[in-house]
């Protein structure tokens, strides 16, 4: 428990002694989501957390569209409010210094936001009015989708404040050391380590593992359920940068360098993800810094940057991928990160979360959870119906990440098709940010634009050749749609049938 803020006494104080409906292990973004959704629709809910102070992760940081509805439906959207969070408008993509404004969908595009009976009421699915970085005027009353920046930890303690104001949720500070079973190996609860009382058993109808990117439960489901880590970022607090487009996203690539990503998380504060393609860092990341990263950075941002490489604070984190996988043991269910991970360039880790929750409490919200075999039921269920958005932002995920990071020629004729294909505007730019900002679940649409893409790439290399390299261009054509059908389709499969 070293290095962990002492907790009060309320935290400590968890009753052993009744049967939960639902244990929560996590209180991370999806935790409290799930606790607040469950204890809103009358169940009575225990959440374990490590440690309720607040963390300083460079992980969710950036929340798409999409998310931002989950919000919405879930009832708890005002968690963004008071942070001196930033909005965000949509992208600008940067290649070989040309650039492309791409800006998020109309609401008109997609539809009104459902709001989940019970969990909806009181205005808490708009954002409130007192916001000194916030418009209602832009949340509410735009004509387009709005995603958002933040500065995590506070996000995250936003989130935790609403647990606590629930009187169905009792919150417990504690280190979860074992998922508990039952003899036929259904799980019945978790054994927690509290300070001052030791390792103790609370009982639960169903327990949710909500545990996060380095969970230490995901393997109750299957020991085969590991993460794989291909590539990693390293990431640097820049302030009082100049943005090159205020409020949007920037993604800047090119030919000789991979993908550097650049959000505004306060109004003093911005991110950058420079990416690695090793899951081992370089040993002097400042010297890999100011070689690799620095000379591509745009003149507005090149001051903060050389300032935070000065200071040399460098933070990492893994990049890792995880097909989602059934809940099929009785009594537990595994969501957000402990059960599904896609690349984080895109940005939409948070989203897939919040909408397993969305989808999570209309399937099994008023049900009662003694009844644990139907609950499984549910469940199974549910595994299918979340295919459709989450393949959608998992495979765009890592695809996007091997065209952006592109290390051969024909990922590289994939990556100026695709800046080119976004050049075009129209549905060009439309249909790919829909799928970027969480909002329109259809894979099969996905892969359409995506071959879209690589077509216009063979095309777009098809012009370069000439006519009188027609015969090399035709080769290089079935070599880029060829690499286009191992980059994509393996993950659409992992996503959808797997």
């Amino acid at each position: 428990m070293s290095g962990i803020q002492s907790p009060s006494a309320e935290l400590l104080n968890a009753d052993e002694t009744i049967t939960y409906d639902a244990v929560v292990v996590g209180c991370g973004v999806i935790g409290p989501c799930v606790a607040t959704g469950l204890a809103r629709k009358g169940k009575k809910v225990l959440i374990v957390e490590r440690d309720w102070a607040m963390p300083d992760r460079i992980v969710g940081e950036l929340m798409q569209p999409g998310g931002v509805r989950a919000l919405r439906s879930l009832g708890m959207v005002q968690s963004i409010n008071g942070i001196e969070a930033i909005p965000v408008t949509g992208y600008t993509v940067f290649y070989n210094g040309e650039k492309v404004a791409i800006p998020y969908p109309y609401k008109a595009d997609i539809g009104a936001v459902e709001k989940i009976t019970d969990l909806v009421r009181d205005g808490n699915d708009k954002v409130a009015a007192n916001d000194s970085t916030l418009s209602v005027q832009d949340f509410e009353n735009d004509e387009r989708e709005r995603g958002v920046g933040f500065v995590h930890g506070k996000f995250l303690q936003n989130l935790r404040d609403i647990v606590a104001q629930e009187p169905n949720i009792t919150r417990l500070q504690g280190n979860v050391t074992e998922i508990l079973k039952n003899k036929r190996n259904e799980v019945v609860g978790a054994k927690v380590d509290i300070a001052g009382r030791g390792k103790i058993d609370f009982n639960a109808h169903v327990t949710f593992v909500c545990d996060g990117i380095f969970s230490r439960f995901r393997k109750e489901l299957s020991p085969e359920h590991v993460p794989k880590v291909g590539s990693s970022f390293v990431g640097m607090s820049l302030y009082h940068a100049k943005m090159p487009s205020p409020n949007h996203g920037h993604v800047i690539l090119g030919t000789n360098h991979l993908p550097i990503l650049v959000y505004q998380i306060s109004p003093e504060e911005t991110r950058i993800l420079c990416a690695y393609n090793s899951p081992k860092l370089p040993s002097n990341l400042k010297d890999w810094m100011r070689k690799e990263v620095q000379p591509h950075i745009p003149q507005s941002l090149r001051s903060s940057f050389d300032d935070a490489l000065a200071q040399g604070k460098f933070k990492s984190m893994p990049n890792s991928f995880l097909p989602g996988r059934q809940n099929d043991v009785l009594g537990m269910c595994v969501i957000g990160d402990a059960l599904n991970m896609r690349h984080p360039l895109t940005g939409g880790g948070m989203t897939v979360g919040l909408n397993d929750v969305v989808l999570l409490m209309k399937k099994i919200g008023d049900l009662d959870f003694s009844d644990r075999e139907v609950v499984l039921d549910e469940l199974l269920d549910y595994h299918y119906e979340r295919k459709s958005y989450d393949s959608v932002i998992n495979v765009l995920s890592i695809a996007l990440y091997s065209l952006f990071a592109a290390e051969n020629a024909n990922l590289k004729a994939l990556q100026k098709g695709c800046f080119k294909y976004f050049k075009r505007g129209g549905d060009c730019v439309r249909l790919p940010v829909s799928f970027l900002s969480g909002v329109m679940p259809r894979p099969f649409l996905l892969t359409k634009v995506f071959f879209a893409v690589a077509l216009y790439a063979v095309y777009v290399n098809f012009e370069k050749r000439g006519a009188l390299g027609f015969p090399v261009a035709l080769i290089e054509g079935i070599s880029i749609l060829f690499t286009a059908a191992r980059v994509f389709t393996p993950y659409l499969y992992a996503e959808l049938i797997g």
